[in-house]
C-alpha cells in the first residue's frame, strides 16, 4: 500500500498512517457486512483512483476472486465513488451489479480524516446467498452501518487502540452489542458461551455487562476498578477476565455513529488454551534456565576443585595440564551461564569470545594484549559449546608458544559472518593471529600431536563440520582459521 499511494496519490505521510489504521481495523467492518472491502484513492491528477488495499469476509461469500490491489479506474466508470468522494457521504443508491452471474451490492463509504476525504471504500456484497436475517445477522449489519457511519466521519478507527495481535478477538469468536448504559441487547451464541464458562448461570441479555464481568472475577484477586467501565464499552480498551479456571479476552469499541455514544461492541474470544500453554511454556523456560544455572555451577566448583589440586602437584609437567583442565571447563561454565539468562538456547557469541580470551591472558598477565574484531553474532548452544572450547585451546596455544618467557605481543580473534542464501547455511570464519615466533619449518596443523590441537581438529571437523587450519601470518607469527556452518540469526 506505501508504494501505491506514494506513486500514485497526492497524500501525505499523516493520511497514509490514517490509511494503515484503517486497514489494521476493517476485518471488523468486511465480517460485520458479509461484504468484500476494497480501497480506492483518487491519484495525484484526480483523474482515476487506484485500489490500494482489499478485504475479504470470515463470515460469507466473497464478492472478488481476484486481486484487485493495484488496479486504476477512470473517474466517471463507478459513479457510487464519485459521488462518496464529492459529497463525503456514503452512497447506496443503484442496482445491483452482476458478476460472473453473481448479484452484488455495491455500497461506498468515504474515509475521512480531521474533515477531509482520502478515499472511498467500496463494500461489495454478495446477494446469491442471501436469505431472512438472523438476530445475529441484523447485530452484525446494525453494528456495520454505525462502524461505517463513524469511518465516514473520521472518528474511526481509534488511533493506538487497533487490534493487530493475532490473539485480538474477531466477529465469529463471540460479539456482544450493549446500549449506552452498558446493558446487553444481543449476545451471541459465542459469546454467551464464554462467559457460562467463566461461571454465570443466567443469560446476558439485559445484565450490566460490566458488573457481570467484575463478579466473575475470582475474589481472592484484585478486580481491576476500571474492569466495569472496560467492559461497559466506555472506551476503546483489551482487557483479559480470568475465572472459573477460563480466561476470556474483551475488546470494547465505542460506536458513535453520529458523534454521541449509543452503545459498544464487545468482541470476545475463551484464551484459557492459549494462556495455559504459555504458562507451560515459561515454566519449561524457566526448568530449562535452571538446568544451565546448575550445571555452570557444577562446571565453577569442578574447576575449583581441579585449581585445588593443581596447587597441591609437585610436578610442574602435571600443575600445567590441571591448569588447561581448569580453563576448558571454565569455557564450557561460561556457555552454560550466558545460556541460563537466555529464553531460548541461543546465545550472543561475541560477550563469550571477550570472556574466553580474558581467561586465557591471565596466562601471560602483562606481556600479551588481546582484542577482538568482527563480529560472531548469535548461535545455538549445540555451535557455543564446542566453540567456546575450540576458541580456548587455540588462544591457550597461542600464548604458550608464540611468545617466549620475556617478550611481547598482540593476539587477534577475528569473526566474519556470511549469511546463507536460499537453503544454504551461513558461514563463520573466525582467524585467531599472533605476531609472535610463528610456525616451523615442517608444522602439519592436520598432523600435530599435542592434546590442544587434537581437541580442536575433533571438535571443528566432527561435531561442528567445519575446517581448521594453521599457517604462517602475512607479516609475523601465526595465523588459525577456522571456517564452520552456521545457522541464521532470524531463526
Amino acid at each position: 500500500m506505501n508504494d501505491l499511494v506514494r506513486q500514485h496519490t497526492a497524500l501525505g505521510p499523516a493520511d497514509l498512517e490514517w490509511l494503515h489504521l484503517l486497514v489494521s481495523e476493517w476485518q471488523l467492518l468486511s465480517d460485520l457486512s458479509f461484504a468484500d472491502l476494497v480501497l480506492w484513492v483518487p491519484t495525484l491528477d484526480g483523474s482515476r483512483y487506484v485500489s490500494v488495499a482489499q478485504m475479504r469476509p470470515n463470515t460469507g461469500p466473497t464478492s472478488y476472486q481476484d486481486d484487485m490491489v493495484g488496479h486504476l479506474v477512470p473517474r466517471g466508470r463507478r459513479p457510487l465513488l464519485d459521488a462518496a468522494l464529492d459529497e463525503g457521504r456514503i452512497v447506496r443508491e443503484g442496482d445491483p451489479e452482476w458478476r460472473e452471474e453473481v448479484p452484488v451490492r455495491v455500497e461506498s463509504i468515504p474515509v475521512r480524516r480531521e474533515g477531509r476525504v482520502l478515499g472511498v471504500i467500496a463494500r461489495n456484497t454478495n446477494l446469491l446467498t442471501v436469505r431472512t436475517p438472523s438476530r445475529l445477522e441484523l447485530t452484525y449489519l446494525q453494528s456495520a452501518s454505525d462502524l461505517a457511519q463513524m469511518i465516514a466521519a473520521g472518528s474511526f478507527p481509534y488511533p493506538g487502540r487497533q487490534g493487530d495481535s493475532d490473539l485480538s478477538p474477531r466477529v465469529g469468536d463471540g460479539l456482544i452489542r450493549l446500549d449506552a448504559d452498558g446493558l446487553v441487547q444481543y449476545a451471541s451464541p459465542n459469546a454467551l458461551s464464554a462467559y457460562h464458562r467463566l461461571g454465570l448461570a443466567a443469560d446476558l441479555v439485559g445484565l450490566h455487562l460490566g458488573e457481570a464481568t467484575a463478579e466473575l472475577a475470582p475474589s481472592r484477586a484484585p478486580v481491576d476498578e476500571a474492569m466495569v467501565k472496560l467492559a461497559s464499552g466506555w472506551a476503546p480498551r483489551t482487557a483479559e477476565v480470568e475465572g472459573n479456571d477460563c480466561v476470556v479476552q474483551l475488546r470494547a469499541i465505542p460506536l458513535k455513529p453520529k458523534g454521541t455514544r449509543i452503545g459498544s461492541l464487545v468482541l470476545l474470544r475463551d484464551i484459557t488454551e492459549v494462556r495455559h500453554r504459555e504458562r507451560e511454556l515459561l515454566t519449561k523456560d524457566a526448568t530449562i534456565r535452571e538446568i544451565h544455572h546448575r550445571v555452570k555451577n557444577n562446571l565453577q566448583t569442578v574447576a575449583a576443585l581441579l585449581r585445588l589440586q593443581a596447587r597441591r602437584m609437585d610436578s610442574d609437567r602435571g600443575r600445567d595440564a590441571l591448569n588447561e583442565a581448569v580453563r576448558r571447563v571454565g569455557s564450557i561454565a561460561i556457555v552454560h551461564e550466558t545460556l541460563s539468562q537466555n529464553l531460548d538456547e541461543r546465545v550472543e557469541f561475541d560477550a563469550i569470545a571477550d570472556r574466553v580470551l580474558a581467561m586465557v591472558a591471565e596466562l601471560s598477565p602483562g606481556r600479551v594484549t588481546g582484542r577482538t574484531t568482527g563480529r560472531f553474532g548469535i548461535l545455538d548452544a549445540e555451535v557455543a559449546t564446542p566453540l567456546s572450547m575450540v576458541l580456548t585451546e587455540v588462544l591457550q596455544n597461542a600464548l604458550e608458544h608464540a611468545f617466549g618467557p620475556a617478550e611481547h605481543g598482540t593476539v587477534e580473534v577475528g569473526a566474519v559472518r556470511t549469511p546463507g542464501v536460499g537453503r544454504e547455511e551461513g558461514r563463520l570464519r573466525v582467524t585467531v593471529s599472533d605476531d609472535g615466533r610463528g610456525l616451523p619449518e615442517d608444522f602439519d596443523a592436520q598432523r600435530a600431536g599435542n592434546l590442544g590441537l587434537q581437541i580442536v581438529r575433533t571438535l571443528v571437523e566432527g561435531e561442528l563440520g567445519g575446517t581448521f587450519d594453521m599457517v604462517p601470518a602475512p607479516e609475523r607469527g601465526t595465523r588459525v582459521i577456522l571456517d564452520l556452518p552456521v545457522a541464521s540469526e532470524k531463526q
